[in-house]
């Protein structure tokens, strides 16, 4: 079989995602006799059916379904790989993908041993993923709390957990909570809502939220919220993460720089 075509997979994997052959034929800006044969040409080269297709209805066959996904990876990998290459003719500079609301002292410490151009931030819930995505080439994530597979890491600090209440909440006055203290709170959150940390904050303040936080977050603390240390809880270990494939010189020489930090410098590897 002849090698596929990149636009092979992006008409199928719309079919796919339409099963309707007008309204996929439309978004791909493309008549539908045009987008009949291309699928059956696809069929033949393949050799097996993707597709039963009636009057009325499409629908995929299993192998149908299987090719949609591997379309999917394919696609999105050939995404990825046009953002790696463009980024890589651009000046090398360091995109860092963080919490929106991180606080700016480990950051800043971690970043201020970087040697080349000011890097870039970008401000995402999913930021293992924009490493992933090649939207970063590196990222700060909290261990055991989220997905780093594929990537390289290194250790660089730890955050206590620590309760976030209202100004003149009972509990407020206190040195120190356990998770018992604050189960039967109305408006507990466990984890902590995915959403930036200055509405977490107006929450907190309203009375419509009590969750628990990195210690970092104290220093976004507004007058009318408190943070007490939630002492049975284990702190969270902070790290950077990249792609082991990444070629940023600056990037590579400043994990040099943290792997050598005998107090917070050991690597993680993820599968």
């Amino acid at each position: 079989m002849n090698r596929l075509e990149t636009r092979d997979l992006v008409y199928f994997a719309e079919i796919a995602e339409e099963l309707h052959f007008s309204k996929a034929a439309e978004n791909l800006g493309i008549s539908q006799p045009v987008l009949s044969r291309a699928i059956a040409r696809l069929e033949r080269r393949m050799g097996v059916r993707l597709l039963d297709r009636t009057s009325r209805r499409v629908e995929l066959t299993e192998a149908g379904r299987t090719f949609r996904d591997e379309c999917r990876h394919l696609l999105r990998g050939l995404d990825i790989a046009v953002r790696r290459t463009r980024r890589a003719a651009d000046a090398p500079r360091l995109v860092v993908a963080v919490r929106p609301g991180t606080g700016s002292g480990l950051l800043t410490q971690v970043l201020s041993r970087y040697t080349g151009p000011e890097p870039e931030l970008v401000f995402t819930h999913e930021r293992a993923a924009a490493v992933r995505d090649g939207i970063a080439d590196m990222a700060l994530v909290c261990l055991g709390t989220e997905d780093i597979s594929g990537l390289r890491g290194v250790e660089v600090g730890e955050e206590l957990p620590m309760a976030l209440l209202p100004v003149g909440h009972p509990l407020a006055g206190r040195s120190a909570l356990g998770v018992a203290d604050l189960v039967d709170e109305p408006g507990y959150r466990a984890r902590c809502p995915e959403i930036g940390i200055d509405e977490i904050m107006d929450r907190v303040a309203l009375g419509r939220l009590v969750t628990v936080v990195g210690s970092a977050a104290s220093e976004r603390l507004p007058r009318d919220v408190v943070a007490v240390p939630v002492t049975d809880l284990p702190p969270t270990t902070l790290a950077f993460c990249w792609s082991p494939t990444t070629r940023n010189p600056g990037l590579l020489d400043l994990v040099q720089r943290l792997a050598a930090d005998e107090t917070t410098g050991r690597l993680v590897r993820a599968a």
